[in-house]
């Protein structure tokens, strides 16, 4: 298959890497540094599941140079998705898939609002893993996982033929789940949790969880997502609370969440697409969501003004 990688930082450059060493054809949307170095010398992942180098590694910045392919795969910032989705549009044909990897439960509705309801599927990853330099990416934590599906869960070829192509790369579990809703949600809990609990600490996560402080503020925020999400009448399972909290106490104690990471370094963050989004949605749907909307309002002033120097 030809893959895009539209944002080939942590994740989009991590799964990119495996297909590439799987013998698809990858190309990488990259920018500056990192962009010059991966033409130079190729990608290099270093990873808990074994390093692996692309070169040489097919890369640029012009979408627009790369030509129609069978799948993107979205990878940007959250906040980024609006504007990749009318970067990659002339990479989109009849046949394309566009597969949003993202933290957040909007992306899928923000890629068909700019390129129509058909080519896109929604999904999730999970990785713990960062640009480490240009041309580096570093893997650290997680065993990496995608998840993706028809946003009305039938099966279709297309999806299936995705699940084959991830099927044939190592350091990849693929799946194709019964209700992509409840994935994208189930994920959505802990990321949201550990990158509020994190931005507004600046502490990793194994400082939050072992304080009995933090860590009832960690249920509270769980609480808070599990209520908006069957408010929205997503079918998260009865334990859904329970699995986060022990995905999140099974993660290296020094773990920490990009949303985190970005605030602290004074970037643009995902909080709005994040905790910010808890609130909206709360509002939207009649739930209360008091400790998201302290997280939302706390940080809102740094976001603003990261948004403005950016």
């Amino acid at each position: 298959m030809r893959f895009a990688i539209m944002g080939s930082g942590g994740v989009g450059g991590y799964f990119g890497a495996r297909l590439a060493a799987a013998g698809e054809e990858v190309t990488f949307i990259a920018r500056g540094e990192h962009l010059a170095a991966i033409r130079r010398d190729g990608l290099r992942v270093s990873s808990i599941q074994g390093d692996v180098t692309i070169a040489p590694a097919s890369a640029t910045d012009d979408p627009a140079t790369v030509g129609v392919v069978d799948c993107v795969l979205v990878a940007v910032k959250a906040w980024q998705v609006h504007a990749a989705a009318e970067a990659i549009q002339p990479m989109v044909g009849p046949h394309t898939v566009v597969v949003p990897l993202e933290n957040g439960v909007e992306a899928a509705d923000t890629l068909a609002g700019v390129l129509g309801k058909e080519p896109v599927i929604d999904g999730l990853c999970g990785i713990l893993a960062w640009r480490e330099g240009p041309g580096h990416i570093r893997h650290a934590g997680v065993d990496p996982f995608v998840r993706f599906g028809e946003r009305d869960n039938r099966a279709s070829e297309r999806t299936a033929r995705l699940k084959a192509a991830f099927d044939r790369a190592e350091g990849v579990s693929a799946e194709v789940p019964d209700d992509i809703q409840t994935g994208v949600w189930s994920k959505f809990l802990f990321i949201c949790a550990m990158s509020g609990i994190g931005s507004i600490t600046r502490a990793p996560i194994g400082e939050t969880r072992a304080l009995p402080e933090t860590r009832a503020l960690i249920e509270r925020i769980l609480a808070e997502i599990e209520a908006v999400a069957r408010a929205r009448g997503v079918a998260l399972p009865g334990d859904a609370v329970s699995r986060a909290m022990k995905f999140i106490d099974a993660l290296p104690p020094e773990s920490t969440a990009s949303m985190q990471r970005d605030i602290m370094a004074g970037r643009p963050s995902e909080l709005e697409s994040q905790n910010g989004a808890v609130v909206r949605l709360g509002r939207q749907y009649g739930v209360a969501t008091p400790v998201n909307a302290v997280i939302h309002a706390v940080l809102l002033p740094q976001e603003r003004k990261a948004r403005e120097n950016a």
